[in-house]
């Protein structure tokens, strides 16, 4: 089947990716797979959201990271990359992550102020503030404890500071802010890493997104490979 066959048939591919610090590490993953941006997505200061690609089938949008989660499970987007950590917060049935892209390490993790000496051990209720309200609630859950979970966006490692919870979850990869601002690192939740992710139902009924679920595969693969 050409690309104007598949287009006629299936429509235009909507491939999604997220803004910030894991789109600069999956760039080149994506180019091996065949996925290059228009040259107009490199351009700070474009504030547009949908971007042609070098193949005329696809179109790129760039929206936040929990965002990719939503349009790929349901069926906006047909397949995306976005961390494992917004995979297991939402647990969308309809998304499938079939490859883990090796990129973007980090992990979720518990922490609170460093000179926070009040023992609360066997405590059935804490309130925590965190991004990840899910996670958080079955983290503590498997340990007997309700957690209260306080929703924040950013500036989550105010929170102890300002007392508006004793704990938080948060994502974690050198410890580095952390520190700065005067907490301690008490427990890991998960491991994180990017994966590519797809609309389960277009994998089923559309051959293409199966060819690039492939070619990711093929080049995580060997990325792999070479580091054995």
């Amino acid at each position: 089947m050409t690309t104007d066959q598949a287009t006629d048939t299936f429509g235009q591919l909507t491939f999604a990716v997220p803004k910030g610090r894991i789109l600069d590490e999956a760039l080149p993953v994506m180019a091996r797979a065949g996925v290059v941006p228009h040259e107009s997505f490199h351009d700070k200061s474009n504030r547009a959201l949908s971007f042609e690609t070098t193949r005329e089938d696809m179109r790129l949008i760039r929206v936040r990271a929990f965002d990719v989660a939503t349009f790929v499970a349901h069926g906006a987007a047909q397949i995306g990359i976005v961390g494992s950590d917004v995979v297991e917060e939402f647990d969308y049935a309809d998304l499938y992550a079939p490859v883990d892209l090796d990129i973007q390490h980090c992990r979720l993790s518990v922490a609170r102020l460093a000179d926070d000496t009040d023992d609360r051990t066997g405590a059935s209720h804490l309130r925590v503030a965190t991004k990840y309200p899910n996670l958080t609630r079955r983290h503590f859950e498997k340990q007997g404890v309700q957690a209260e979970c306080v929703k924040l966006n950013g500036a989550m490692e105010l929170a102890p500071v300002l007392g508006l919870a004793r704990q938080i979850v948060d994502l974690v990869s050198t410890g580095a802010t952390l520190k700065q601002n005067g907490l301690v690192e008490t427990g890991k939740i998960i491991d994180i890493s990017a994966r590519l992710i797809v609309n389960r139902a277009a994998l089923k009924k559309d051959p293409r997104v199966a060819e690039l679920v492939a070619a990711f595969r093929n080049d995580a693969e060997a990325r792999a490979g070479q580091s054995d």
